[in-house]
This record gives C-alpha cells, sequence and structure tokens, in this order.
C-alpha cells in the first residue's frame, strides 16, 4: 500500500468520500488521490515521494507558482504587525 493509499483510507474514516471536495472525489472514476506534501514552483511532491508538475495549477490563479520566496516574505512580514480584526487596517 502506498502512503497515499494510506492517507486515503484514514481520510475517508473522517470526511465524507475521503476528500474535502466533490471535484476530487474517486468514486466515479476509481482510483486513489495523491496527498501532496510540498510544492515549489510548478512542482508538487507527493506523500510517496514523486515530483509532479502540477499541470492543472492548484484550481485556481497559482501564477506565482506554489511557495514563491518573495510571496511568502512579504505574508510573513504583513502577519508581524497585522491586528485579528474586523476593523478597517491601515498599512504601508
Amino acid at each position: 500500500m502506498t502512503v497515499s493509499e494510506d492517507l486515503f483510507a484514514r481520510a475517508r474514516q473522517l470526511i465524507p468520500g475521503g476528500v474535502n471536495s466533490p471535484v476530487r472525489a474517486f468514486r466515479s472514476v476509481g482510483g486513489t488521490p495523491f496527498f501532496v506534501k510540498a510544492a515549489r514552483g510548478a512542482t508538487l511532491i507527493t506523500a510517496d515521494g514523486l515530483e509532479l508538475i502540477d499541470f492543472v495549477c492548484t484550481w485556481g490563479p497559482a501564477i506565482h507558482g506554489h511557495n514563491h520566496p518573495r510571496l511568502k516574505a512579504a505574508i510573513a512580514a504583513a502577519l508581524e504587525t497585522a491586528p485579528a480584526s474586523a476593523r478597517p487596517i491601515h498599512s504601508r
């Protein structure tokens, strides 16, 4: 059994269909979804250690790819000063 197969079996015990989206429900097409351990740029690394090109682009506009260093730095900097608030926030 692969790591993804094991994770999928465990997920099916907790989440209907074993995935958090009806789009990725494999019941109608068969097979087992792969689980992603990491991502960088256009590359996904599965829980089984396979490196795959993300041609789906996370089902959204991931134009900068996954885990972009400049975006991570900008997010980290914003988190240093951002309050948890529903009020309007002034930033640079």
